[in-house]
């Protein structure tokens, strides 16, 4: 008989446990084949979300991932284009222009740095443990301890154990390489630091100006303090860095979601032909 190839098999393992389990695993399917099934499902899983993350527009053109402004920044735009005097001068002088150009610049950084974190994910899911993994399987998150009690089944399981594991390693790695790539020259022949530079330097100059002053001092006699700091001192890398890592973890997640809804048809997506040698006929 033609034995039952375990990685994909246990793909769909995850989809809806202990029933699946009695009613479709072979016999012959030992609890360590299962186990390394679902660390091939989860390499698949996150070489999937980094992957799509790292192409171009993978941060940019996604709304749920997409790195906005710092706050810092993003509440001066809110405030000097809710004041039709300054919004007019910033379009004049290139301000506005500015703030889009760090959201892009920043974006290309960090699909650029995407692509290094299955390396960190494989390292965390090597060293998956058995009853690691059955807890994963059955919607339970482990910890390094003892499973977690939660109510129901939790369908990221995984990769909230993976971002246990993998956080801070993943900072380490993702913080030089988005300062690295916060330095190449990504958008229009333009780096992310110099588009931030460039913003804080268009900014003192429109704080500077006597129209500005003066648009300053009229809101402030009508009520309207806009309170406008004297400069932007947000550190862009550590910004870029925490946000690209949250927005890889929310991909992580839908990845699993999606493999745990229809394991069969994510592995013919994922996989191609594979399903015909892992459902293979009995001779």
């Amino acid at each position: 008989m033609k034995r039952f190839f375990f990685p994909i098999l246990c793909v769909a393992m995850m989809l809806t446990g202990c029933e699946w389990l009695e009613e479709n695993v072979p016999d012959e399917l030992t609890e360590g084949e299962i186990i390394e099934g679902l660390k091939t499902a989860l390499n698949v899983g996150t070489d999937s979300a980094s992957g799509n993350l790292s192409l171009t527009d993978g941060y940019y053109g996604n709304i749920l991932v997409k790195i906005p402004l710092p706050p810092e920044a993003a509440s001066l735009r809110s405030k000097i284009n809710g004041n039709s005097t300054l919004a007019l001068i910033s379009q004049t002088i290139g301000l506005e222009d500015k703030f889009e150009d760090v959201i892009k610049t920043v974006n290309r950084s960090a699909e650029n740095a995407a692509k290094e974190a299955a390396p960190i994910f494989k390292n965390a899911i090597t060293g998956l443990t058995i009853s690691q993994g059955w807890d994963i399987l059955h919607g339970v998150v482990p910890t390094d301890t003892k499973s977690t009690t939660t109510e129901g089944f939790d369908s990221t399981a995984a990769t909230k154990y993976l971002s246990m594991k993998t956080y801070d390693p993943l900072t380490s790695l993702f913080a030089p390489k988005i300062n690295a790539a916060l330095d190449k020259d990504l958008v229009g022949g333009y780096s992310a630091t110099e588009t931030w530079e460039s913003l804080t330097s268009t900014y003192n100059n429109f704080l500077a100006r006597t129209d500005v002053q003066a648009a300053l001092l009229a809101a402030e006699l009508l009520g309207q303090d806009l309170d406008l700091p004297a400069s932007i001192n947000t550190d862009l890398g550590v910004f870029s860095t925490q946000k690209a890592l949250d927005g890889l973890f929310l991909m992580v997640g839908k990845e699993e979601i999606k493999i745990r809804r229809d394991p069969l048809a994510w592995a013919q997506t994922v996989v191609g032909d594979i399903l015909e040698r892992v459902f293979g006929s009995v001779e």
